[in-house]
């Protein structure tokens, strides 16, 4: 799995966006914080050695992404990474990404399974989620997924939560999609927007999908039965969000959560 550090010049902020991440991922994904000066210890700044350890420590076959706030914060992660390919052979990337969307994206897509290149693009492409919110189309945004194939299945999955598909239910898609060998799609057939990839919070979360839209699910592959079979279940669950109301009824009639096409 792909390990990801934060380095910041504030270890507050290093471990608070480490903790909001972590919601994303599950728990699973290899994140370290590296903040502020090792002396005095919590000083604001940035420190080599606290940066070259916590990425050593995330490092693994798979690679490590590095999401920095500004200024030193940029050089010494340089220098660190340096370092660490030099004594290890460590494929490091680091990320111009926004460092707290671009983290929650980051961790959200790595639980999913994917390698570091796509890990990254999920982090660059991490300010479209804010920017559909707002309505502005300007920027860097996902492209929509390629469909799963003729032969492969749908499900149509009602949304109830009241503040739609945001980030921390977004995250439980994207959970539960890596779990299955299959490529599963997202299209919000309400507003039309999709289709998106199923392991991509940012995708889903540019859905724009409301409380009361309608999603259908498509996936093929050797577990998408399964795995169309778990989203359901999600879906009918609130898709794990605590704010759960009943969606508009007609939307609901209309659009059974168990409802299996092919």
């Amino acid at each position: 799995m792909v390990g990801i550090v934060i380095v910041s010049h504030s270890a507050t902020l290093a471990r608070a966006v480490v903790e909001l991440a972590g919601e994303m991922g599950g728990g699973e994904v290899p994140i370290e914080a590296a903040g502020g000066m090792a002396e005095p210890e919590g000083a604001i700044g940035t420190d080599l050695e606290l940066v070259r350890a916590a990425i050593d420590r995330a490092a693994g076959p798979d690679g490590v992404l590095v999401l920095m706030d500004l200024g030193s914060a940029v050089m010494t992660a340089e220098m660190a990474a340096e370092v660490v390919g030099g004594e290890r052979d460590v494929r490091i990337v680091l990320s111009d990404a926004p460092l707290v969307e671009g983290a929650v994206a980051a961790v959200a897509r790595a639980g999913a399974g994917a390698g570091l290149d796509e890990v990254a693009q999920e982090a660059r492409s991490a300010l479209g989620m804010k920017r559909g919110q707002l309505g502005i189309e300007e920027g860097e945004r996902p492209a929509p997924a390629p469909e799963p194939g003729p032969e492969g299945e749908q499900a149509r999955l009602p949304v109830r939560i009241a503040l739609g598909l945001h980030a921390r239910p977004a995250a439980r898609v994207v959970e539960v999609a890596g779990r299955f060998d299959a490529r599963i799609t997202l299209t919000d057939e309400t507003n039309g927007r999709g289709p998106a990839d199923a392991r991509s919070l940012t995708g889903l979360v540019t859905l724009g999908v409301r409380h009361g839209d309608a999603l259908v699910a498509r996936a093929d592959g050797p577990q998408a039965a399964d795995a169309l079979a778990a989203l359901v279940a999600l879906a009918e669950e609130g898709f794990g969000d605590v704010e759960v109301a009943e969606a508009p009824r007609v939307a609901a009639e209309a659009v059974p959560a168990a409802a299996s096409l092919r």
